[in-house]
């Protein structure tokens, strides 16, 4: 499996109508057809090659929030990990093609859009990215050379000021298949702003096209992708993006506006300054996170049941949110991935997080709905929790 389990997708969908139709399915009929729905072998959300960065994005928690140490993950151990996971197959990639587009309108073969990128590229590759930006790990052309051998696509974001074409030419030399370039203005200064001060629009811009222009000459299958995060969402957000996608109307690229992750965030970082001090609303968490269209984030969690993350430093998490490397679920280096996802702390993991047990960073901190709020009601999302790791709970 890449990515997510979208066979368990498909199948929990039917449990949230129903609950959604207010009928009254008990708790634990739920927790164990989603056991039963959920693929046993490994799946993968995605695999943090560092969580080295440059930046100091306002919207990220590793800016003020993030205490880990920098690590990479190493050739010999990256290539272990996908030893053990499988693609999709034919026929499940076009069932899910079926069902993306009778229950959600979208098709594959329809424009660039937030929800069509979910639905129709992220499931079917392996991400590279997580709290770093994978252009500063120097194995990284390796790492698209193994994936591609072994069958399976890439992709990785990355913010452009740190494109280096050289390296660049060598990744899609290797297959890789999607390529991230996150632009929050055009103006150079507020792309300080909101990226710190290593950003620069204007010599970003100016590298994004020699890529596009190397790309089209040589004829690469890589596609690139081209987002602007809504930070604001306002008018002057929607400018900001009228003008970034005017840049590239005659360049071959994959653009959409994104939704902001984790928007808690802004409640204690300077994210909340920086949208003050330029005169714009600090928008509503309530009004904007849960009305947003996005399907990903506006549909309950299904990471306990449907994916796993692994990160830089070899230890498994629920996913890619835990900056810190709070819940520990398990360690790649000593035991499968197998074991990991069919071990006892997932499984306490998945009843604690379905019973919004305060006890775990997700049912304080993460913004995402949740299945057992059916159940327990809506929680406050405060953004601070004193957590406990799962590892000691379990102990």
């Amino acid at each position: 499996m890449i990515l997510f389990d979208i066979n368990f997708f498909m199948k929990s969908y039917s449990i949230r109508q129903r609950l959604e139709s207010g009928e009254k399915i008990p708790q634990e009929k739920v927790l164990e057809l989603f056991d039963t729905f959920r693929s046993k072998n490994p799946v993968i959300y995605n695999i943090e090659t560092t969580n080295a960065c440059n930046m100091t994005c306002k919207m990220c928690p590793r800016t003020t929030k993030m205490t880990r140490e920098i690590t990479y993950l190493e050739h010999p151990f990256y290539e272990n990990i996908i030893k053990q996971i499988k693609p999709h197959s034919k026929e499940l990639w076009e069932k899910w093609e079926e069902f993306c587009t009778k229950t959600y309108g979208i098709k594959p073969d329809d424009g660039p859009s937030e929800n069509h990128f979910f639905l129709y590229i992220i499931p079917k590759v392996i991400q590279l990215h997580g709290y770093g930006d994978p252009l500063l790990d120097k194995n990284l052309g390796n790492v698209i050379k193994i994936l591609s051998e072994y069958g399976f696509e890439s992709y990785f974001s990355c913010n452009p000021a740190n494109i280096d074409i050289p390296r660049t030419i060598e990744m899609m030399e290797h297959g890789l298949d999607y390529l991230k370039y996150s632009f929050e203005s055009t103006d150079d200064e507020k792309f300080k702003d909101i990226r710190g001060n290593a950003s620069n629009f204007t010599e970003a811009y100016k590298k994004t096209l020699e890529i596009l222009d190397i790309k089209e000459k040589r004829n690469f299958k890589t596609t690139i992708i081209i987002t602007m995060i809504d930070v604001g969402h306002d008018e002057v957000q929607q400018e900001e993006f009228r003008r970034l996608k005017e840049k590239f109307k005659d360049s071959s690229v994959y653009m959409y506006l994104k939704s902001e992750d984790q928007q808690w965030y802004r409640k204690d970082n300077s994210l909340k300054d920086y949208l003050e001090d330029s005169g714009r609303e600090v928008p509503s968490q309530e009004k904007e996170f849960y009305g947003t269209n996005s399907i990903h984030w506006s549909e309950f969690c299904k990471h306990p049941w449907m994916s796993m993350t692994i990160k830089s430093d070899g230890e498994i998490h629920m996913c890619m949110e835990d900056y810190n490397n709070e819940i520990f679920l398990g360690n790649a280096r000593e035991n499968t991935l197998y074991d990991i996802w069919n071990g006892k702390l997932y499984d306490r993991f998945r009843q604690d997080h379905f019973d919004l047990n305060p006890c775990i960073k997700c049912n304080v901190e993460c913004d995402m709905p949740k299945i057992g709020e059916y159940y327990h009601g809506k929680k406050e999302i405060s953004g601070k929790t004193d957590l406990i790791q799962l590892e000691k709970l379990f102990n």
